[in-house]
């Protein structure tokens, strides 16, 4: 059977672990040289072994443009175009209103928004007409949390991007969708959120009664819905926003 990303370049940031590196596993599995970005070299050098040398790894912070600057210049000389891109990087953090901070809001937008916006614009001169962008969106941007106002804002500007940008790209093709994740525990949990395995366990277990189908999603999860919006099979798919979050943000 054909695979659905055959001779395909992709790049994904954030991809050395949780929702990046198994969207970069799955890009790879069906046929996609991938690009991988993060600050991390050492959880790389891993995506790399684990990628069956479908996997190529650049470390750099895409809220530097010297370092996206650097990243595009590698895919230009090795490859000469882009297929896909999954802007995937980011972070959070908690704190409530009365208590946000400068550095806590500047962190969160740098790398968000920020760095959402010049990974995709960056990339645009490698992107082949009829391409396709994702953008990592979350169900936060729809919903309201307690002390997430500024992270929220964040994914609501990603939202707000995917319905602009398709507009913008249309004479190119270029198809350009959000994706929400709802509860899937990655390694951020731990790094960005700065919560203990035994809070992820908790916050897991108090949100089972909200979502319908009573359970945490996965990563690889995940990564199935972003290669269906960067594949053939959603070529009439543009704009949107795909809740991957076993119906918690719909009901």
């Amino acid at each position: 059977m054909a695979r659905k990303l055959e001779g395909k370049i992709a790049l994904i940031t954030g991809g050395s672990s949780g929702i990046g590196l198994a969207t970069a596993k799955d890009f790879a599995a069906e046929g996609a040289h991938v690009y991988i970005t993060g600050r991390r070299q050492s959880e790389l050098d891993r995506a790399v072994d684990e990628g069956g040398g479908q996997i190529t790894a650049i470390q750099g912070d895409v809220s530097r443009m010297e370092d996206l600057d650097r990243l595009f210049h590698v895919i230009q000389t090795e490859q000469g175009w882009l297929d896909a891109v999954f802007a995937n990087a980011g972070t959070g953090g908690f704190a409530p209103l009365g208590q946000i901070t400068e550095e806590h809001f500047d962190k969160q937008f740098d790398l968000n928004v920020k760095g959402l916006l010049f990974t995709v614009q960056k990339a645009l001169p490698l992107l082949r007409d009829g391409s396709s962008i994702v953008l990592n969106a979350s169900i936060v941007s729809v919903k309201g949390n307690p002390a997430f106002s500024v992270y929220s804002a964040t994914k609501a500007a990603v939202r707000s991007f995917a319905r602009t940008w398709a507009v913008d790209l249309r004479e190119r093709r270029i198809r350009v969708n959000a994706i929400s994740p709802g509860v899937v525990p990655t390694p951020g949990y731990n790094t960005s959120l700065g919560m203990n395995e035994q809070q992820v366990d908790e916050f897991v277990q108090g949100s089972l009664a909200s979502i319908p189908l009573g359970r945490a999603g996965t990563p690889e999860e995940i990564a199935k819905a972003v290669t269906f919006l960067v594949s053939p099979d959603s070529s009439y798919i543009n704009g949107i926003e795909l809740f991957v979050d076993g119906g918690l943000a719909q009901i």
